[in-house]
């Protein structure tokens, strides 16, 4: 039988069926206001990229650069775990601690599997704190841009070194 790979929460319960379905509700997916912002930002620097993309890759990333292979996620500070020691102390002292310590270090764990996946895949993975980008978006996209330049270039000399060596064999 396959081991299960999607966590279970079954021996837990949310703090109660109204509040879970309210932070299920809040929490969006895709198109968040951290991401939305460092894509335009992006944008505006003449960085095109792919969005639904990422859906076959794993984590599903919210920014691909699909040539140079980087792709970008944007964390929310919570749900990822920012500052895990102190949030997690914080929780254990708040309601159904377990419940919550649980579900935010299974995100994390999460996180780290898709980023090895991804690595291994041959992607550059770029991850960014929610609180982050909304501090200095243009720092973050200039430090994305950074990076997509130079795997840009990196590629290219790796093409063209690999072509001359291909004649150079032949020659």
């Amino acid at each position: 039988m396959a081991r299960r790979t999607t966590p279970s929460f079954s021996s837990l319960y949310p703090a109660s069926e109204r509040s879970s379905k309210a932070a299920r509700g809040a929490s969006r997916k895709e198109g968040t206001k951290c991401e939305l912002r460092l894509r335009r930002a992006l944008w505006a620097m003449g960085y095109r990229y792919f969005l639904k993309i990422g859906r076959g890759l794993p984590g599903r990333p919210d920014i691909v650069f699909r040539g140079p292979r980087v792709v970008v996620f944007c964390d929310g500070d919570f749900w990822h775990g920012r500052d895990w020691p102190t949030r997690r102390r914080k929780l254990n002292a708040g309601h159904n601690p377990q419940y919550w310590v649980q579900k935010i270090e299974r995100n994390i764990e999460r996180d780290q599997r898709q980023t090895k996946a991804l690595e291994d895949e041959g992607w550059v993975v770029l991850r960014y704190w929610e609180g982050d980008i909304h501090a200095d978006v243009g720092a973050i996209a200039r430090r994305i841009a950074d990076v997509v330049d130079a795997r840009r270039s990196c590629r290219r000399s790796a093409t063209a070194t690999t072509y001359l060596g291909e004649d150079d064999s032949h020659g």
